[in-house]
């Protein structure tokens, strides 16, 4: 018999425990396929308008996503030839040489990523269009998408996994000169002895934990953050690791050690499950922290990038309420520009406003919180042009000034402020004196931009009464510009490019479009969340992989164990409820902690520093629940894959 003979029927023969690993190797295909497929793909492409951004992003995206699979692969590889010590043992036993049971493992890993590519390619190709599809939904764009199986995305996905397949080779290689022949006369590995657990390391785990938590807390309301973050946080992440594990290594067990001690810990099937938790717990308290860990880390990305995604659209609108502001232009250019409108994007108002520009003023700190993103020169405009901007855009409060009174307009760095005293006062053109008494977020003129996405430095404006705007305007240049309001400003980027390229003609001119950085924001914040997104299934899936094979090994050890209460009377549905309990143990810490871990860091950075979107609580709590219906799955398929392992027969 030839050694491709025996990996094929090495492969029929133990065809559960290569489902495992051939169903790894597939969903590690389809994942990489079908995103490196959209990267590809004419039909998204052709809907993207910042095309080079997308392609960049979404290549990078692809190499973080092989990365994962490639451990995600690797540690399934490792766990399968694991299982396999035994049977590798018998070959050498046989005569069989090291090199000649490498070259078997070989052709068996040749044979299924030969079968996962192809089916991963095919599934793939027809996932492309339903993740296309969502990934224009995100991108608020109606286009089509049809199926493609892109020649370059096979090609880069059969170059890559026969690499990864090269590594698995090497990997196995090694597994195999490891094999000890003694490990046959070793029917099962050595139970853990029960462990011993300390009453303080347990309260240390949750001060640590609490210690982090609290530090968290004050990341906003003090001044410790700011003077010396890099030292906080390295204390913060190391307290709520070590934390973590004390927690699953020394106060879950002493929970475990009290219930045992319990008067009902001899009632129904108490002893049983709580006794096999005891002596598995210092095997499974690294695993518990490294779930728990994971879980927090995956829900806290997913939900900060839903969060930032759903904020993006609404922040652009607030900075850049101007669907196209430009300097003004002669008579010719302006009908030239308006007919470029007209064509594709139908104008529905239109403003012309003037103002005056002041001298430099560079101590303007009373006013701006960060004046470094202002103009140091102020543009002067009267209070009625602003009410006429706030007709235009159907948003903002109108205002009333009487006097020498004056409104600094600023953007979202800086937060609306009314002033009583009347120290807060302002000299612009000389000799001409202002008393401050607001300062609202409501940009008049937004930061400037182009159709790259690149932005100025937002102009600084003063909002003056008329009366006194009418006086200055005798001794002083003027500056107009024009402000548009379009239909469907979403998909004006053709429009923008030709208004920009005819208004930048002109040196120094003002030029500002609300699509300019819509469809930057906008594209790159679905960009990272459809990438987070896909690095997060593959994440789930590797952490339920790991606790399948997990579960999958500790059953099989414990078939014998399970055999003997059977013979002692315990009936099937006992044991489904030991089973039951005894996982419920496996899953319910990890993941809780998890969410307390998550919640913190997303509640602290993101919900409490953003307070007038209230439906961002709710993306927060779906993504949890999301994460929690998962994790149930896993659950129940565990319980019944654990039942099915120790009710099989030894062979």
């Amino acid at each position: 018999m030839s050694l491709l003979d025996l990996s094929w029927r090495n492969i029929k023969r133990n065809f559960r425990l290569y489902t495992i690993y051939f169903i790894s190797m597939l969903v590690g295909v389809v994942i990489y396929f079908t995103f490196s497929a959209l990267m590809f793909n004419e039909d998204v492409v052709n809907a993207i308008q910042n095309k080079e951004n997308y392609q960049m992003m979404i290549f990078l995206a692809s190499i973080l996503v092989f990365l994962f699979i490639v451990f995600f692969i690797l540690y399934a590889n490792s766990f399968f030839m694991k299982q396999r010590k035994k049977e590798f043992g018998m070959f050498l036993l046989y005569g069989m040489k090291e090199r000649q049971v490498a070259t078997m493992v070989f052709f068996e890993t040749v044979f299924l990523s030969a079968i996962s590519v192809t089916s991963g390619i095919l599934i793939g190709g027809l996932l492309s269009k339903f993740f296309g599809a969502v990934l224009m939904n995100l991108m608020r764009y109606d286009n089509d998408i049809s199926f493609a199986f892109p020649m370059e995305a096979i090609v880069l996905t059969i170059l890559l996994f026969a690499f990864l397949i090269g590594i698995i080779t090497i990997q196995s290689y090694f597994s195999v000169r490891r094999v000890q022949l003694v490990e046959l006369f070793h029917a099962k590995e050595k139970m853990d002895k029960p462990f011993q657990f300390s009453f303080g390391f347990a309260i240390l785990s949750i001060i640590l934990i609490a210690s982090s938590y609290y530090m968290i807390t004050l990341a906003r309301d003090t001044d410790l953050w700011k003077d010396h973050f890099n030292e906080i946080l390295i204390a913060t992440t190391v307290a709520l690791i070590i934390g973590t594990y004390l927690f699953f290594r020394q106060f879950s067990g002493w929970i475990l050690q009290k219930m045992s001690l319990r008067k009902n810990y001899f009632t129904g099937n108490n002893m049983l499950w709580i006794s096999s938790l005891r002596f598995s717990i210092r095997g499974n308290a690294v695993n518990f922290t490294f779930n728990s860990l994971l879980s927090g880390i995956v829900i806290f990305t997913v939900g900060f990038i839903a969060v930032d995604y759903a904020i993006k659209s609404e922040v652009v609108k607030m900075e850049y309420p101007n669907h196209f502001a430009f300097s003004k232009q002669n008579d010719e250019t302006q009908k030239q520009i308006e007919q470029i409108m007209n064509d594709s994007h139908p104008i529905i108002g239109h403003e012309t406003i003037t103002g005056i520009q002041t001298e430099k003023i560079p101590n303007r700190n009373r006013f701006f919180n960060y004046p470094e993103y202002y103009t140091e020169e102020f543009y002067l405009f009267p209070e009625s042009q602003l009410n006429a901007i706030v007709d235009l855009r159907g948003v903002g409060k109108k205002v009333d000034l009487k006097d020498n009174e004056a409104i600094v307009l600023t953007r979202g760095v800086d937060q609306p402020t009314k002033y009583n005293e009347s120290k807060h006062q302002i000299t612009v053109l000389e000799n001409y004196t202002f008393r401050i008494v607001e300062k609202i977020r409501y940009p008049l003129l937004s930061i400037p931009t182009n159709p790259n996405g690149d932005t100025g430095i937002q102009p600084s404006v003063l909002i003056i009464p008329d009366e006194v705007f009418h006086n200055l305007k005798e001794d002083y240049s003027l500056l107009s510009f024009e402000i548009y309001k379009i239909k469907d400003p979403k998909t004006s980027n053709d429009v923008s490019r030709e208004i920009y390229d005819i208004v930048m003609k002109t040196k120094g001119a003002y030029y500002s479009a609300y699509i300019d950085m819509y469809s930057r924001d906008t594209e790159s914040s679905s960009l990272i969340l459809f990438s987070v997104a896909f690095l997060a299934v593959i994440a789930l899936f590797a952490l339920g992989s790991i606790i399948y094979f997990k579960q999958l090994r500790e059953a099989t050890e414990q078939r014998e164990h399970y055999a003997i209460l059977r013979k002692m009377g315990v009936r099937n549905k006992e044991i489904k409820r030991i089973i039951r309990k005894q996982l419920l143990f496996v899953f319910l810490p990890p993941l809780i902690l998890g969410l307390l871990h998550s919640w913190y860091f997303l509640y602290y950075t993101a919900l409490a520093v953003i307070k007038e979107l209230p439906s961002l609580t709710m993306i927060i709590f779906s993504v949890m629940g999301l994460y929690v219906l998962t994790y149930l799955i896993f659950y129940v398929s565990s319980t019944s894959i654990y039942f099915r392992i120790i009710n099989e027969k030894n062979t």
